[in-house]
């Protein structure tokens, strides 16, 4: 494997935040693959963006984010080969044929040295077992490893890197077995040794509390080392993450570019999430009613004044509105700014914004997509798509909440490029 840019598929891809991560390291993305239609339309946008940063013609995507252009004549800009390297499939037994023939025409008769990616977290999820009255027992994603097991078993790649949350570990079938070991014993009948290693994001420079396992895989029987980023804080407030965005009012904002309204922080220019336009886009607020705002100012004061977290009883009778009031009862949280990461960000942010309260109580709202994409270090000129040319902040909401921070994936794609490069 000698050579400049090692290339990769990536599996369930989602929005690529793994994928942008690896690509900024240097690595060449041949394909993604991922159901949801609006993720790969925001994966057409990202590889468009990436395409013409290359010819020096950005100015053509910032017309597409001004509305100047439409999508389908945006798209017109872009080589029909990038755009099909997209594939907007459901990796199950009745697509597997097709995705691998769509693949192995984009590679042309090379191998991929990588495969990333891991498939959808609910039924692994501790969240998710507790919602479900099976606990996910029986629920078909639970297998999904096994397809990504018949694409290390088709291209036998050197290297792959599998992420999941940190419930896999504990998560049984209806027999009782662990799907983590049913997974490792896949990796290691197919030639594969692994090592995996639980990282918590904010230990390696992410402002985020985000667990994940992460589990590397190498070809052969050689031992190799698990590729750990180098141990960090973030090394700044969350005030500092969100703090030069403009102000906004819940239902305020826009989908289109805006300036930036104050210098940004280090941090956010050294890591590129500010890289150059001083425009961000998606810093739209969704409307509440004035009962959320209301619950808003007393969870935002709490905190303030006594760093304290709202319990949903401690509310006024008034205000109560759900039935249950013995779990989830953190279900109004503000995203402290006096604290070095946030809480972990998730895609229920699609449903609604209360468990990430935006900690301006002047601006009185919940967090806006883009605040959600800093927070998961996506970079601002990172354009989140829907399923049609309409613009849907439920859809960038979860695809922002499911991504893999992006920083998080540079740094390990950083330190597994090194172990390939010393041939460990």
């Amino acid at each position: 494997m000698n050579k400049n840019a090692y290339n990769f598929l990536d599996l369930f891809a989602g929005a690529g935040g793994l994928s942008e991560g690896f690509i900024r390291s240097g690595f060449k993305p041949i394909a993604h693959v991922e159901a949801d239609k609006g993720a790969c339309n925001t994966l057409k946008t990202r590889t468009a963006y990436h395409y013409l940063k290359q010819y020096d013609s950005l100015f053509v995507y910032f017309k597409y984010l001004r509305g100047e252009i439409s999508r389908r004549e945006f798209y017109n800009f872009i080589p029909e080969k990038l755009l099909s390297s997209i594939i907007n499939e459901k990796i199950e037994k009745n697509t597997l044929k097709k995705i691998l023939s769509k693949i192995d025409l984009l590679l042309e008769g090379e191998k991929p040295d990588l495969i990333i990616g891991g498939p959808p977290c609910q039924a692994y999820s501790l969240v998710g077992r507790s919602r479900d009255k099976n606990r996910m027992v029986g629920d078909s994603r639970n297998y999904l490893y096994k397809y990504y097991g018949e694409f290390l078993k088709y291209y036998a790649p050197k290297y792959f890197v599998f992420e999941n949350v940190v419930g896999l570990l504990s998560a049984k079938d209806i027999d009782g077995n662990k799907y983590y070991d049913g997974m490792v014993n896949l990796f290691k009948r197919l030639g594969y040794r692994t090592e995996s290693k639980i990282i918590t994001a904010n230990d390696y420079g992410i402002p985020q509390n985000r667990r994940r396992i992460i589990l590397v895989g190498k070809k052969g029987n050689d031992n190799f080392k698990f590729p750990e980023p180098n141990k960090e804080s973030p090394n700044l407030k969350i005030r500092e993450l969100i703090g030069d965005l403009p102000p906004i009012q819940a239902g305020g904002g826009t989908i289109k570019p805006v300036p930036l309204h104050s210098m940004p922080h280090d941090y956010l220019t050294r890591n590129k999430i500010v890289n150059g336009s001083g425009m961000v886009t998606w810093h739209i607020a969704r409307p509440n009613t004035e009962q959320d705002l209301e619950i808003y100012r007393i969870a935002v004061n709490k905190w303030s004044n006594k760093k304290e977290r709202l319990d949903y009883n401690d509310l006024p009778e008034r205000l109560k509105t759900h039935k249950n009031r013995k779990s989830f009862t953190d279900r109004f949280k503000v995203v402290a700014y006096n604290m070095e990461y946030s809480h972990t960000i998730m895609a229920h942010l699609q449903k609604d914004g209360h468990y990430y309260i935006h900690p301006d109580i002047h601006q009185n709202r919940s967090i806006s997509p883009r605040e959600a994409a800093r927070i998961q270090t996506f970079p601002d000129d990172y354009y989140f798509e829907g399923h049609t040319e309409k613009h849907s902040r439920a859809a960038a909401y979860r695809q922002i909440g499911n991504a893999v921070p992006v920083l998080l994936g540079q740094k390990i794609a950083e330190k597994l490029k090194e172990s390939i490069d010393n041939g460990c």
